[in-house]
């Protein structure tokens, strides 16, 4: 008997489900749940999109995905053809009204065998472009009246400046209540990030030392070695400071530093993190260039393997002004940071694949220990590590065996695949679980990604209307421009190398 709170009966319909990310995401998500009997007796996946199918087609095109990208892909003949029985498939325009003839009829089939009113959940897996008129057929449709068995799953970016989110949220809550809507970022759906709550507040140890008092500066790095691969149409359009600032590491902030919750409620976790992104210091505009850094890669090398520059790229504007890298320094104007920086950075076609936030602590008030045993000392750190190897690191100074007293950095680690001898599930897995329990936790409410593009917007206005530094500014295979690290050195610091690169050996 497992302990596992199941769904209740649910049909999940993919707009876009034979694109990319039902293929290589949603699709082996799901049937990994269904492996580890998370999935409800009764569900449905039902592939709505333009290209010709029949169900069978659908199911083989979706078999390569699941074998690829599934944490559940061995032996899985038995699990596949058990779970190809609850998927299907529609050829439609989904921003006609004859979709919807299709659509509708289905749903009370299936709530008439099941003998139950299901959930039925709308995933939104389609270009921005496409969100209001779905939303507006699927109201018209007489699909989103149900308030307690209806949701829609809205995919980011989720407009693209203050005013375009003000708007689209305005469109989707005139058709949906906000409890209905649940906007995605698989970021928040990483164990590691929801481990960060379970480490500030499960644990008396740390909270207490969780202030500008003993804190020196916090670093988040979101780096990537990738380039834009086939997205560069969409890349041009946004740069990194709109792909991942505004909401991956904004997000990974308001983790770090917001207050803690009174319970484990999603409002009240979602209130806590609208109370740091209103705390944070505005920009003067101005003062930009000393708190903001944009960058392009140029060609270079990635593990040995030569690699083209951004504007070769396919899709790419040959003389593209779109930033593939930035760093930022936000200060969060309340009791316990006041004056604590926070160092974000994210760029693609780094020198290493990895997120992590590094908690750098200030040092000891006072060293009694010579210098000479001193000469290798640094201050304490605490890494959260995301990617890759999961875990926590805690480095602290240790005195080396035998004589002369020398001290030297060591590490304490929880590994998360040592501790649990189990690999972590993907992200959509937890996300699309909640969905279909109706837990909003980890999703983004209206006013928390109106405030995140409100945090930014004066960078984005900034670096529009000013000239664009020269692009390419930094080679592939690097940790970005020199201008970043100028940002952190006029400060007396420097960008410390996550320790899944520097690890003490």
């Amino acid at each position: 008997m497992d302990n596992y709170i199941h769904p209740d009966p649910s049909v999940m319909i993919i707009f876009g489900g034979a694109g990319d990310l039902a293929w290589r995401k949603l699709v082996p998500s799901l049937y990994s749940l269904f492996v580890d009997k998370r999935l409800p007796e009764h569900f449905a996946v039902i592939g709505v999109d333009l290209k010709t199918m029949t169900d069978e087609e659908y199911t083989q095109h979706l078999q390569e995905g699941v074998s690829r990208f599934s944490r559940r892909a061995k032996n899985m003949e038995e699990s596949w053809k058990a779970f190809t029985a609850h998927l299907s498939y529609i050829t439609a325009n989904f921003t006609k009204p004859d979709a919807y003839d299709i659509i509708k009829p289905k749903l009370k089939e299936l709530n008439k065998e099941w003998n139950t009113t299901a959930n039925n959940i709308f995933y939104l897996s389609i270009p921005p472009r496409f969100i209001p008129p779905i939303a507006d057929q699927l109201g018209k449709a007489d699909l989103a009246s149900d308030r307690d068995h209806t949701r829609i799953i809205v995919e980011k970016p989720f407009g693209r400046d203050w005013d375009t989110a003000q708007t689209l949220d305005c469109m989707l809550l005139s058709v949906f209540k906000e409890s209905q809507v649940y906007r995605i970022d698989h970021f928040l759906g990483k164990e590691t990030v929801q481990n960060i709550l379970a480490f500030r507040f499960a644990n008396a140890l740390f909270e207490p030392i969780w202030d500008r008092r003993y804190i020196d500066n916090i670093q988040i790095t979101v780096a990537e070695e990738l380039g834009v691969e086939h997205r560069g149409a969409y890349y041009e359009n946004a740069g990194a400071l709109r792909d991942m600032v505004q909401n991956h590491l904004l997000q990974l902030l308001c983790l770090i530093a917001m207050e803690p919750p009174i319970s484990f409620n999603a409002n009240e976790i979602r209130n806590k993190k609208v109370d740091v992104l209103h705390s944070i210091r505005p920009i003067p505009k101005d003062k930009i260039a000393d708190f903001a850094v944009r960058g392009q890669y140029s060609e270079g090398q990635i593990r040995g393997k030569p690699v083209p520059a951004y504007r070769s790229e396919p899709s790419v504007d040959p003389k593209s002004i779109a930033e593939t890298f930035v760093a930022v320094k936000f200060f969060v104007n309340n009791w316990r940071w006041q004056d604590v920086p926070f160092y974000l950075r994210t760029g693609k076609r780094m020198a290493g694949e990895v997120s992590e936030i590094s908690i750098n602590f200030r040092p000891a008030p006072h060293q009694p220990f010579p210098p000479t045993a001193i000469e290798h000392w640094l201050p304490n750190r605490l890494a959260l590590r995301i990617q890759p190897k999961e875990g926590i690191l805690l480095r602290f100074q240790a005195k080396h065996p035998g004589q002369p007293m020398r001290l030297v950095p060591v590490d304490m680690l929880f590994d998360y695949y040592g501790s649990f001898k189990t690999a972590p599930p993907d992200a959509y897995e937890i996300l699309l679980l909640d969905v279909m329990l109706g837990d909003q936790t980890l999703f983004m409410r209206s006013d928390q990604i109106e405030s995140a593009w409100s945090v930014i917007t004066t960078i984005l206005e900034a670096w529009e209307s000013a000239p664009t530094p020269d692009f390419p500014n930094y080679n592939a295979g690097t940790w970005g421009p020199t201008e970043s690290d100028n940002l952190l050195i006029k400060d007396g610091r420097s960008w410390l190398l996550p320790t899944i690169m520097d690890a003490v050996t």
